[in-house]
């Protein structure tokens, strides 16, 4: 049987992002994303609800260009997989996250 992990979002940047170095001299970039989904009610009101994505990305060309060309706000187009992580916290607390 076959699987696929797979994620497409188109959203809103939630703040700069943030572009850092890894040890191994690797650069990285990292912002929230805001999907949002909207219809109508029952009562026939606009209604309206806000997801929040973080994006973390390891690819150089596209790290250069988030660094150079993406801001707050701005809407953009993201492609790649979900994965989560897993760590040990200072109180020793397993935590896991995606």
């Amino acid at each position: 049987m076959a699987s696929l992990n797979k994620v497409t979002l188109i959203g809103n940047v939630g703040g700069l992002p943030e572009i850092r170095t890894t040890a191994k001299g690797m650069k990285v970039a990292s912002f929230s994303l805001a999907t949002h989904e909207n219809w109508i009610n029952a009562e026939g009101e606009k209604q309206k609800e806000t997801e929040w994505h973080k994006v973390v990305i390891f690819h150089e060309a596209s790290v250069n260009f988030v660094e150079k060309y993406v801001g707050k706000g701005d809407l953009v187009f993201v492609e790649g997989h979900i994965q989560s992580r897993s760590w040990t916290n200072a109180q020793g607390q397993d935590i896991k996250t995606w």
